[in-house]
């Protein structure tokens, strides 16, 4: 007797459609996940950005004020330092990056969806599967190798 492997084997091509459609779906799921956090993070820091860049105007027209000044020079400040760390983590890029996975893994579920259904049952094959299987290695290459390649890149520089 073998130990559990956790594998499943044996698969007829319509258990293994099932398991390829859960595993695209989790391939969406976390990029759907992975979406709204960079994009939630270059919203703020967008933002953050804007609010502090006009607060910092605003109380520096206020020349009378010697509080507020040290309040505008902290909020801009303040701006440099979100000017600096948006290029670097680079949020907006690994958001569209993520919206093109999620489209790719939705567009392969409607794809299988639709082999699965318009396929009689006994004539459904593993090799059909195998190509749809590609693809979604496909996108988790393309994936993989376009977040190195943003890792890579330095941050543009803001000093112009």
């Amino acid at each position: 007797m073998q130990p559990d492997s956790g594998l499943d084997v044996g698969l007829s091509p319509r258990q293994a459609a099932a398991l390829l459609l859960d595993k695209i779906r989790q391939g969406n799921g976390y990029a759907r996940g992975k979406k709204k956090r960079f994009g939630r993070s270059a919203s703020a820091t967008k933002v953050a950005t804007l609010a502090l860049s006009a607060a910092s105007t605003v109380i520096l027209g206020l020349q009378n004020l010697n509080a507020w000044a040290g309040l505008a020079l902290a909020c801009v400040a303040l701006v440099t330092l979100l000017g600096a760390v948006e290029p670097f983590f680079n949020w907006r890029s690994r958001f569209v990056l993520m919206e093109e996975a999620q489209y790719r893994f939705q567009r392969l579920a409607d794809d299988l969806e639709y082999l699965v259904a318009s396929t009689a049952a006994d004539e459904l094959t593993f090799d059909q599967l195998g190509e749809i299987f590609g693809r979604y290695q496909a996108i988790w290459d393309d994936l993989s190798r376009t977040w190195l390649d943003h890792r890579r890149e330095p941050a543009p520089s803001t000093n112009a």
